[in-house]
Parts: C-alpha cells; structure tokens; sequence
C-alpha cells in the first residue's frame, strides 16, 4: 500500500468534529497546521478538489506524508488550538505570525506596599502584568500619569509589618521631594497605599471612570470641610485624568468595551490592526504585518490574528467588529460576536482601524523601497479613470503600436503598465503574419486579436485599460478584434491620435481633448511613446539581421566563421564597404576578400 492509499484512509475516517489537523512530510516534520468546523470535509478537499489549487497548495499536498488531528469542542477552541501550535512549531506553509517576546509591559506587584513599573519579563506569575504596549512612549505616558496622581515608592525594599516595625530602612530622596509618602517607616497606611493601587490597576483595566469618580468625591468632600487647599489638589488630579482620557477618546464613553480589527492585503503580506476599546478610549493599538504562505485568503488570515492578538493581550471580549465578514466561523459560539458595523460609532471606529492598517502597509513598503511614487502614480490613475469615465481604476493598461518602412518587416508592439509604471516582464511583440504589404489597420487588428485570445485562453487577467497607437482607423481594426473574441464593451479601448493629443472612443466621432498639463494624458503619451520604442527598437533588429543576411550571407564563398571575423572587426557594413581590399585580404585572405566587396558592390 503506497503512501496516497495510506493517507486516503487516515481521511475517510476522519471525524465530523471541530479540530486542528497537522500535515507531516516524509522526515516526520509538521509542514502545516490548519483548524476546521469539520475535519473531515476540510482535509478531503486537499485531496479530492485539486482541479482549482493553487500553485502552493499543490506543492503542499505533494510533500504530506502523514496526518495528525485533535478534536476539541468549538471552532473557537480550534482557534486557540491551532494559533498556539503555529507558534510553536513555526510550519513553512503557515503564515508567520509575529512573537512578542520583545514587547514591555507594565507588572503591578503582588506584595505588601506593590510596586509599578515597565517589564520584558513575565515569568513571575506572582505578579499582574499589563499589555504589552508595542508603543513604548504610550506606556511612558502612562507611567508618568501614576506617578503625577499617586506616591507610589520605586524602590525594591521588603516591607514586612516585621521589617518596618523594626526600622530596618529610612525613607530616601523620594520622600523629602514629595514622590513617596514614606511606607518605610511606617508614615503611610497599607490601606491608603493599596486605595491607590486599586486606582491604578482601574486605569490599567481602563475603567477611568472610577478614578475619576474617586476624585470627584475626594474634591466635593474637601470643599464641604472648607479644606480648600486638598480640594484644588484633587480638582488638579481630576484635570490630568480628564486630560488623559480625553486623548485617547475615540467614540462615545457608552461603548463599554470592543476589539476591532481590520486587515489589507497583497499577493505577499497581509496587514492587521487591532484597536482595544474601553469605556470610550483606546487602551491597546498594534499593526501587525504577515507572510503569506500559500495564498490564504483574508478571512483565515484575520481569525489566525485575532487569536494571536486576543492571546498576547491576554483579552476576551466577547463583542468584536472587523472590516471583512467573518462567515466560517460557528455562530453558536457564545464566547465571540463577530460583526461589520454599517453605522454609528462601530463604523467610526472599523474606519480608524483600517486607516491604522493602511498606514502600516505605506509604512512597510516604503521601507522595502516599493512606493516612492505609488501614492502620486495611484492618484494620475484616479484621474485617468474619472476623465475616461471607465468603471475600474487602470492599475493594469496596455498599448499597441506598429512599426514598418515600406513595408518591410512589418510588426506590433505591446507595453503594458501596472500601478503606472512600466511592467517590462509583460511586454510583447508580435510579427505581423496574415498582413500582405504596410497595412497598418489589418496589423493593428491582428496584433490586438492574438494578444487577448491567448489572455483568455490561459485564463490571465485582462487590462482595465487598452490604448490603440492612432486614430479612428486603427481603433476601429482593434475593436474588431475585441468583437471576433466577444470583448468588445467589456474591456475599455480608447485610441490617441498623435497631431493633436486626440483620445478617441469607439463607435463616437467627437475626440476627447485633455489639458496638456493633465498627469493623465502625460501618462497615455507616456504608454504610446514606450510603444512606439519597443516597436521601433524590434524592427531595428529585423531589418539589421535582414540586411547583414542579404548583404553577406549571400555572397558565394563567404561562410559563417567568415562573417563573424569581418562584424567582429568592422562591426557595420559601411565599414566593410570603406575598407580597401588589400586590408580585408589581410584578415580573410585575397580569394574571400575579393568575393566580399565584388558582393556589396
């Protein structure tokens, strides 16, 4: 029994159950893992469905030599299941999702008199840990607001009722500043020391509203005891907590607590931001960005993320907004709620998020050196597409030009541009095969018709955008084209006319005059230049090979090795041509010599 009947058989009896299955290679090692509703179903189609994989899925499925699987009880705990085991085990089909071992966070101690501060560390399970904060200077911030609100101590003494009942230390430098109250020698209570801390830990949680609640009633409290000095005090500590959440306040304060998440991709990487909400403010804000691996689409890509963000947050709110529907996972999991919102504040913040995410992803290819002009080439193309009226943004245009001299060689060119720039790897040239003589509609017509038939037949993506090198005659020869391949008025034509700058559409007498100023028109000229360039630099070619075959390689006598030695020496005909015989004989000898220039006489 070979391999594929040994694999066949572990996935007929596969259960219908939620799980994560994990697929082995011949050395045994895990090459992916992967999460599903129902095992069964998900791991046959790898087997059974492989008419419309792709390139990578197929790799995949080649090197699986073993399956593995656990059933648990949820797709959420497949989730889980399936994030944590990625991480571990780092499979090269996995996408790559990104550790935070590197991240602070903030440790609220667990001893008497606890201590705040910024950590790496938290392997101390003693001990509460906030975050982490991939912004450091938000943590900062947030450090300083403690320490301006309360007079929490900074240093690592053990304050022991023993300890300071024996005077073992004396209070220091942060005292006499007015930074710490003294809980060394005993001058602050553990009650009104931890009465702070339990503020701190509201903020950490970011319940703000209780700290300022709190303040509220210390300050009306001090003001009906006439103690107007503590009153201002506390009215100062109100402002800086009112202060604090009012830069983080991002919607109505009646929006208790929601994740939102939004996700952009590419053909390589896919970008995720996660927004934290509580009470109204922002309390956490990450981006992340991830290697895709085998073509995931956004949705598994997202769930994978908000697994490993839920995890290193150590969140679990149940109410979570996206930009993408989320439609496999299981709705009668009450653990999450998975919404698009369409309106009112969870639309604000879905918007805020995939801003964040489209930042990052500005952010992370200017630093791959891959837009310094896509912004200014992506606006050309959105002006193009508004003074075109054409129902795409033409990320993806191709032109056609042809070139012959009296009819000699004749050819067609075609550039293609994507993201409006030249995409050199996509250019074509075509020789003109059914045209007898210099007709430059029935070339044009053949050109076109070759082109975009063998685009249908390997089924590749057609162009937002074609642009015909001439007038209406030529762009009528294009349509035709379009027409014999059922395109006409489903792929966008237009001609440009050189005299003038004249776009012309199909079918309409009347040319279109752009301002000559106008980036949309500089970049259709832009295209039929390139055109005209290629075309005109392939013809060359042509007519050099056919005039040093006509010229030499048809002289009796005159061979191969012969022809090399005089273009190797001479490099042109006219400088064979100059050449006196004697100096020609020199090289090839004086029967040869004789025999060339009596053959380009």
């Amino acid at each position: 029994m070979d391999y594929k009947e040994e694999l066949m058989k572990v996935v007929k009896n596969l259960p219908l159950q939620p799980g994560v299955y994990k697929y082995l290679n011949e050395e045994g090692k895990i090459i992916y893992i992967g999460k599903a509703k129902k095992l069964k179903n998900r791991v046959s189609s790898y087997f059974l469905k492989q008419a419309g994989m792709n390139r990578k899925t197929k790799k995949l499925v080649s090197e699986i030599r073993g399956i593995e699987y656990t059933v648990v009880d949820s797709e959420y705990d497949a989730l889980l299941l399936e994030n944590n085991l990625i991480k571990k085990n780092q499979p090269k089909y996995n996408i790559l999702l990104k550790d935070d071992k590197t991240y602070p966070y903030i440790c609220v101690t667990k001893e008497r008199f606890p201590r705040v501060f910024s950590t790496r560390n938290t392997t101390d399970k003693r001990h509460r840990y906030f975050g982490p904060y991939p912004n450091g200077r938000a943590m900062s911030a947030l450090l300083d607001l403690f320490k301006q609100l309360y007079k929490i101590r900074n240093c690592t003494y053990n304050l022991s009722e023993e300890n300071v009942a024996a005077a073992k230390y004396s209070v220091c430098l942060e005292y006499h500043i007015n930074n710490c109250l003294g809980p060394c020698e005993g001058k602050q209570t553990e009650e009104s020391y931890n009465e702070d801390i339990q503020q701190i830990l509201n903020i950490l949680k970011g319940n703000l509203s209780v700290a300022r609640e709190y303040f509220t009633s210390k300050m009306e409290e001090a003001v009906a005891s006439l103690a107007f000095e503590e009153a201002n005090t506390w009215k100062q500590k109100l402002e800086l907590i009112t202060n604090y959440q009012s830069k983080s306040l991002v919607v109505s304060p009646t929006l208790k607590e929601v994740e939102v998440y939004a996700i952009i991709s590419d053909e390589r990487f896919a970008y995720v931001n996660f927004i934290k909400i509580m009470n109204g403010g922002i309390i956490y804000a990450e981006s992340n960005q991830i290697t895709k691996r085998m073509d995931e689409e956004d949705e598994e890509i997202l769930l994978q993320a908000i697994m490993d963000f839920r995890e290193r947050y150590k969140t679990s709110t149940r109410k979570i907004y996206t930009n993408i529907e989320i439609t496999s996972f299981d709705e009668e999991d009450d653990r999450v709620e998975f919404s698009v919102p369409k309106i009112g504040d969870g639309k604000k913040l879905i918007q805020l998020s995939f801003k964040n995410a489209m930042y990052f992803k500005r952010e992370r290819e200017t630093s791959r050196g891959e837009i310094s002009d896509k912004k200014s080439n992506y606006q050309t193309l959105l002006q193009l597409k508004n003074e075109l009226q054409l129902k795409d943004v033409p990320v993806h245009i191709e032109c056609f030009d042809n070139s012959n001299i009296q009819g000699t060689n004749p050819v067609s060119a075609c550039v293609v541009f994507k993201d409006g720039k030249p995409s050199k790897k996509d250019y074509r040239h075509f020789h003109v095969k059914t045209v007898e003589g210099p007709d430059d509609f029935a070339s044009m017509e053949e050109a076109v018709y070759r082109r975009y038939k063998r685009l249908l037949e390997e089924k590749q993506k057609l162009p937002q955008l074609v642009i015909i090198d001439g007038g209406k005659g030529q762009l009528s020869s294009a349509c035709e084209a379009l027409k014999s391949l059922g395109l006409y008025g489903k792929l966008p034509i237009i001609g440009i006319a050189k005299k003038l700058e004249e776009i012309f559409f199909p079918e309409d007498p009347i040319p279109l005059h752009l301002s000559k100023k106008s980036r949309s028109l500089q970049l259709v000229q832009r295209l039929r230049d390139e055109a005209h360039r290629f075309g005109i630099t392939f013809h060359r070619n042509l007519r050099s090979k056919g005039s040093i075959h006509s010229k030499l390689e048809d002289i009796p006598g005159v061979g191969p090795n012969t022809i090399q030695k005089l273009l190797k020496h001479y490099k042109t005909i006219t400088n064979i041509k100059a050449a006196p015989v004697e100096e020609i004989a020199d090289l090839i000898g004086n029967s040869k010599a004789q025999k060339v220039k009596d053959g380009l006489s």
